[in-house]
């Protein structure tokens, strides 16, 4: 037909074409099913409504998709399981509202809530819920809704007894974290305490957090309290709480605990704080972590005295380098002569860099005689000794150019080292000359033994060896023998063997 085309063409075939074809039913019924226009079906479908044709327009409404006609024809001929089954299929919002209007009017309670639910008409179940006092499926509902709906939930729930955890949950849900929080702690809901706490942090209300705090130190709950004290910027409580509860101050709640510039700008204030928290990690044997605060607040020595108490000598050697600190320089040197420095030729290095740059030449003398001593006790090296002794020489030599205090002390300490070495030089000198003239050295040995006080320099035993060897090799084994017991009347307790 040209003029339906006509029509299609101009785009106003769904007005013009009923109007033309209105006398002959049969035509324009094939006409719109042929068309399969949404619009042309539903004017077709209340055409025969309108003359009774139900079920025809039932089947124009559904081609067409009109799902609240078909519910709405459904409900007025009491095919409710079918307009249940569609409803439910669809899920077409206009459709489940009529019909859950539908069940409310007929008293199907539960019917009615589901389906102003399927129609996100919440308000509308949420009303039903209340009225008939459907606890269980309110909380959901609300939980769904949202907004006011959650606040008004929450309000009924706390009306009814045993339902406090609902609506602790819900004015959770609504962001009421203060309300949830007050009515769970008067119910004492435990465990919604432990979710709300969750989503608390430091920009939370310093009030609310407060409240939390003082409700995990009644249940003993602690290192929750520590933090929430912190977040609501009660530092000195907080710390206070750590000290006397013993709780572990870990690398996250250390920084928790840690003040920023801007929240405590007084840095007096803010160092004192960092102090307290450093004192508490010392108390707690976390000295890494107590140096750390230490030196934020700017405590060096007392950063590294924790570094000594940890044993780290990594850290210590790094942190006395990056200092530049007289007294840390003598604490780290001091800390490694207490190791192994004997076998490590770093840590001897370190020793004498440290004293040096701390001016400490006394300390660095005593350490050179230290070493001394090694070389005669374990090593019987007595040049490597009278070389150490004239590094000690030379130490307190520079000590007195430096200093104008003690300088009694310190020519007293020169004159000592001047004997030692002389007497050491004395023993060398024997040792050196036997292979010439062994008598002469037996004779400057057994001088040198005489000598009062010659222990402090040289062992007894080592120049009672040279003449006890020398008797021996003459096979004059009865002054071997008397030289051997007057060396044991000396010292009772030497071991003769070595």
């Amino acid at each position: 037909m040209v003029w339906n085309f006509s029509y299609e063409k101009s785009d106003t075939q769904r007005f013009e074409v009923p109007r033309m074809l209105f006398d002959d039913p049969k035509v324009l019924e094939t006409y719109v099913k042929k068309r399969r226009d949404q619009n042309l079906q539903r004017w077709w479908a209340q055409y025969l409504e309108s003359i009774g044709d139900f079920s025809g327009a039932k089947g124009f409404y559904q081609a067409s998709k009109d799902y609240l006609s078909v519910i709405r024809l459904l409900c007025y001929k009491g095919l409710i399981d079918e307009a249940t089954e569609i409803a439910n299929k669809t899920a077409d919002k206009a459709a489940c509202y009529h019909l859950a209007c539908f069940f409310e009017n007929s008293g199907d309670v539960n019917s009615a809530v589901h389906f102003f639910t399927k129609a996100h008409t919440y308000s509308s179940a949420i009303r039903l819920a209340k009225e008939h006092n459907m606890k269980e499926k309110l909380a959901n509902l609300a939980l769904m809704a949202g907004g006011s709906d959650l606040v008004e939930a929450a309000r009924y729930y706390e009306d009814l007894p045993g339902q406090a955890d609902k609506a602790v949950m819900l004015y959770h849900k609504a962001g009421m974290i203060g309300r949830a929080l007050d009515l769970a702690f008067r119910t004492e809901q435990f465990s919604a305490l432990d979710l709300i706490a969750k989503d608390l942090d430091e920009r939370s209300d310093p009030r609310v957090l407060e409240r939390a705090a003082e409700f995990f130190i009644n249940n003993q709950q602690y290192e929750k309290a520590v933090q929430f004290l912190a977040y609501a910027k009660n530092y000195t409580g907080a710390i206070e709480l750590c000290q006397k509860k013993n709780v572990p101050v870990t690398e996250q709640l250390a920084e928790i605990l840690t003040p920023s510039k801007e929240t405590i700008p007084n840095m007096i204030e803010r160092n004192e704080l960092l102090e307290k928290v450093a004192d508490c990690c010392v108390q707690q044997r976390n000295y890494h972590f107590a140096a750390k605060k230490y030196t934020q607040a700017g405590n060096m020595l007392q950063a590294m005295r924790s570094l000594l108490k940890s044993g780290d000598t990594e850290k210590i050697i790094f942190f006395a380098k990056k200092a530049h600190n007289k007294e840390i320089y003598i604490l780290a040197a001091n800390f490694l002569q207490t190791l192994n420095w004997k076998t490590d030729g770093n840590f001897m290095r370190y020793i004498e860099t440290f004293y040096t740059k701390a001016k400490a030449y006394e300390l660095l003398a005593s350490f050179y005689e230290a070493c001394a001593q090694v070389e005669i006790d374990d090593y019987r090296d007595y040049s490597k000794a009278n070389a150490a002794l004239a590094e000690a020489q030379r130490c307190i030599k520079t000590a007195l150019e430096d200093e104008s205090k003690n300088v009694i002390e310190l020519s007293e300490k020169l004159d000592e080292l001047n004997h030692r070495i002389a007497n050491i030089k004395k023993f060398i000198g024997i040792r050196n000359i036997y292979e010439t003239d062994p008598n002469d050295a037996i004779r400057q040995a057994q001088a040198l033994a005489d000598e009062k006080g010659i222990e402090e320099s040289v062992r007894i035993g080592d120049i009672y060896a040279v003449m006890i060897v020398h008797n021996a090799r003459k096979s004059n084994f009865k002054k071997a023998y008397s030289l051997i017991c007057q060396l044991q009347e000396r010292q009772p307790r030497i071991d003769v063997s070595r």
